[in-house]
């Protein structure tokens, strides 16, 4: 009976006292959970600030990717002939040699194939832009008799002088070989007198006005002999 009343007593006093143990623990894992908890915000605020980071980074790249396709677009342009543009170059004055009283013949349009002579040949001199009576010579330029009236891209050269501003990579030197070609003959054979001016550096010549007509472009089917 002795010992079965200890066992009780001990027993008794086990479920008595509170299980100091376990209630220390609720408070660590608490503890651990705000810490945790705190964590989780620090790491929400980095990651919003790295997106942060990354979308200006991705902005910053569009605005670069933007950039560049403008500025190759505006290269595209000046190529083409659709921009004004300024640089070193000639001048050159096409008129009458001699009056209709002398000749006894009536004033004559340049001939369009001395004109186009007269391009190719400051082309192969190194010419990089080219206007006529500030009409933009680009590479669909046409120039052709219309009605006994030559014309440039529809534009009539009826009138003396007719003006032939130029812009080169060498100014000089262009000047020199087109002193030194025979165009000018050329041209005394059609009444008409070749001036070519001295080199300047500054030259305006104005963007071709017009509008480049382009027709849908088609994949080239590749020949049956053709390696791919």
């Amino acid at each position: 009976m002795l010992i079965f009343g200890i066992m009780l007593s001990v027993q008794f006093n086990s479920l008595k006292e509170p299980e100091i143990r376990d209630t220390r623990d609720i408070w660590d894992l608490r503890e651990d959970l705000k810490a945790e908890q705190k964590k989780q915000l620090n790491l929400i605020s980095e990651i919003d600030k790295y997106e942060k980071m990354l979308d200006t980074y991705q902005q910053q790249e569009e605005n670069s990717r933007i950039k560049a396709l403008n500025d190759t677009l505006q290269s595209l342009k000046k190529q083409a002939g659709f921009t004004d543009v300024t640089g070193k170059g000639i001048t050159i004055r096409i008129s009458q040699l001699f009056s209709d009283e002398l000749t006894g013949e009536p004033m004559q349009n340049p001939p369009p194939d001395l004109l186009k002579k007269l391009i190719n040949e400051l082309n192969m001199y190194e010419a990089e832009d080219i206007s006529i009576n500030d009409r933009r010579v680009i590479n669909t330029t046409v120039i052709r008799d219309i009605n006994g009236t030559t014309k440039i891209d529809g534009y009539p050269l009826d009138n003396y002088p007719i003006t032939v501003k130029v812009i080169g990579k060498n100014a000089d030197k262009l000047y020199s070989r087109m002193n030194a070609s025979t165009l000018q003959d050329l041209f005394a054979g059609e009444n008409l007198d070749l001036q070519i001016e001295k080199p300047e550096k500054q030259i305006k010549i104005k963007a071709y006005e017009g509008s480049m007509q382009t027709a849908p472009l088609k994949p080239i089917d590749k020949s049956k002999g053709e390696n791919s």
